[in-house]
């Protein structure tokens, strides 16, 4: 993934009706590293990485970029959003010069089940309309993950093309300007 690009960042914290989104913390630490190391969040994106290995590797404040969001409920961390370039090179574009936004998210599955990924996920979307306006954003997931297909419809993304990448049958869709349902 390539960087969002020059955008004003960090922007001020966003708040819904029951999340802030904000920039990452060193009290996010911790929550990065249950993310990552996850069997049942990382079911789809590869399997679960070393908690080890996580906790040599990843800096005292994980994702300070543009584009990505640290997911806050009642003080905690439970998951993130972000929107980076998607790598050109790889299956999945839009435009022949790709260099889509793409969405991705991770939470916690104590977070499952109850909307907060689609709160989330629509206020990343709606910064990202205000910042920078016009711009399509792209979304891919493996079909087999129910929760992340329905997601994508609930947000407004239509399917593109799918392939086959990872050993999987992959889901590409697109959310053009204006397409997101209120």
């Amino acid at each position: 993934m390539a960087s969002l690009g020059p955008v004003p960042w960090p922007p001020r914290p966003i708040r819904t009706a029951r999340l802030v989104l904000r920039q990452s913390s060193p009290r996010d630490r911790a929550a990065f590293i249950e993310l990552l190391a996850s069997p049942e969040v990382r079911t789809y994106l590869g399997g679960p990485r070393q908690r080890d290995e996580l906790e040599r590797e990843l800096p005292e404040v994980p994702a300070q970029r543009a584009g990505h969001f640290v997911v806050d409920l009642d003080g905690a961390m439970i998951g993130i959003v972000k929107l980076d370039r998607r790598d050109a090179t790889g299956p999945g574009q839009v435009y022949p010069e790709a260099n889509e936004v793409e969405l991705g998210y991770m939470f916690l599955p104590d977070a499952w089940g109850r909307g907060l990924a689609a709160e989330a996920c629509a206020a990343a979307l709606d910064w990202l309309t205000t910042t920078l306006p016009g711009e399509p954003v792209v979304l891919c997931t493996q079909v087999a993950n129910d929760r992340s297909m329905r997601l994508a419809a609930k947000l407004g993304f239509t399917e593109v093309e799918r392939f086959e990448q990872y050993g999987a049958e992959q889901w590409f869709g697109v959310l053009t300007p204006g397409a997101r349902p209120a």
